[in-house]
């Protein structure tokens, strides 16, 4: 048993919930939720009590554990019953504690927009601008200070990452190597550099390959998304690419990248930003590191959304009327929401090659074991008791990396823990754990 095991580390937290929830606690078999973890919580009732807090955090540290969430419940007698909840690695943080985030039943898995790669564009070029000596001079013009790298640093640079560097980027280093100490601490150097670049260039040591694994994404947002990319897009619609160099940052947590990968439309070299709000895609800034610095090229935004039909399709209120109407060979995602007169059948989807994600709130199938007729589902949305129809039918599609269980309303949450332990046992997942603590406050 490790330390957040222990009644003490959580007693003075949980007088301030009691105290706070006295009202709601007041029956037996009444209870609340929450998340403590290293870089947050969630607590009901919680007033600045800092030092409550930071014993379970102390106890996080020393068991190894980024988080836990807990359920505090009224026992009889009036005693208090503490249920620690740890997820393990084969579950996602939820967002309302305990309630699990997706269960990722195959390990290491990601869903279909994170396995994309680059399609080959024949023909692409750099652009007209891209000027590699013009790009060297007017740095040197404005930065006639600044200490430039060695080839053999930029060759380091080039074989850490596995990748060639183009002319330009090399060209750029050859100026500056942008490593804090050759400034002194000088923020008004780091200043002109930015103004230089027009962006806060990474030292060569900075440089990263924003591929897919950099920009990971929790499954129950990421089995929603679809990338695609038309014919007239200079940026491919990716996640990442092997193609894309980050080499800077607008300040915003906004990433400056290279691409060599670059759409249909696109020139080989040009920049591009990728937001740190969207998960994916990224969006043109200049077609080249020359236009940008020289051209002082600062215009893009983030336009990307979700919706992108019929790739995605949704059915319910506000929505399509029925799964006939999204029914479509390209069809990736679907949802099925409140709103519709009654209970919709999937068999006008079923066979669909590229149906991957169903996500279907609770009660709106009219039957859930017609499932069983999406062949290429990975990840799937359901309520409690649509889940409990597949289990009890042993139907729960076998083709699936990843699963959620859809909770409306307030619910006790040991049973959805057990419901959630079933679906991980079928793949053989570690398992949700749930300690029960007692003590009289």
């Amino acid at each position: 048993m490790g330390a957040i095991h222990d009644f003490s580390v959580w007693e003075s937290l949980l007088r301030i919930v009691r105290g706070s929830q006295g009202e709601r606690l007041a029956a037996p078999g009444s209870w609340v939720t929450g998340q403590i973890g290293l870089g947050g919580w969630s607590v009901p009732g919680w007033r600045g009590e800092f030092s409550a807090v930071e014993g379970v955090q102390k106890a996080l540290r020393a068991d190894g554990l980024d988080n836990v969430s807990f359920v505090c419940e009224t026992g009889t007698g009036g005693k208090t019953l503490l249920h620690v909840v740890e997820g393990g690695p084969a579950v996602e943080c939820g967002i309302t504690s305990p309630y699990v985030g997706a269960l990722v039943l195959v390990e290491g898995a990601v869903p279909g927009p994170w396995r994309r790669l680059p399609d080959t564009v024949p023909g692409a070029r750099p652009a007209p601008s891209a000027d590699a000596a013009l790009l060297e001079r007017t740095l040197r013009e404005r930065l006639p200070d600044a200490v430039g790298a060695t080839e053999a640093e930029i060759a380091g640079a080039e074989a850490r990452l596995g990748v060639t560097l183009p002319d330009e980027l090399k060209a750029l280093y050859r100026v500056t190597r942008a490593r804090w100490q050759d400034w002194s601490g000088d923020h008004a150097a780091q200043e002109r550099l930015r103004d230089a670049v027009g962006c806060e260039l990474f030292p060569l040591d900075g440089l990263y390959v924003a591929d897919a694994r950099s920009r990971p994404c929790p499954w129950q947002y990421a089995a929603k998304d679809v990338a695609v990319t038309g014919p007239d897009d200079a940026v491919q619609d990716l996640v990442g690419s092997p193609g894309w160099i980050a080499f800077g940052d607008n300040g915003g947590g906004d990433r400056v990248v290279v691409d060599l990968t670059p759409g249909p439309r696109g020139h080989l070299g040009q920049i591009i930003m990728i937001s740190h709000e969207e998960e994916i895609g990224a969006h043109l800034r200049a077609e080249s590191l020359t236009d940008m610095v020289v051209n002082r090229r600062n215009d893009w935004y983030a336009s990307r959304t979700r919706d992108r039909p019929p790739m995605v399709a949704h059915v319910g209120r506000g929505a399509l009327d029925s799964v006939a109407a999204a029914a479509h060979p390209d069809l990736e995602v679907l949802g099925i929401g409140v709103g519709s007169p009654e209970p919709v059948s999937l068999a006008p989807v079923a066979g669909l090659p590229r149906l991957r994600t169903l996500d279907a709130c609770p009660g709106a199938l009219a039957d859930p074991l017609e499932i069983a007729g999406l062949k290429a589902l990975e990840y799937l949305r359901l309520g409690p008791e649509e889940w409990r129809v597949l289990l009890d039918a042993g139907a729960v599609p076998r083709s699936l990396s990843a699963a959620s269980i859809d909770v409306r309303g307030e619910q006790h949450p040991v049973p959805l823990l057990d419901l959630a332990n079933e679906i991980l046992a079928l793949w053989d997942r570690p398992l949700i754990t749930r300690t029960v603590l007692a003590g009289d406050l």
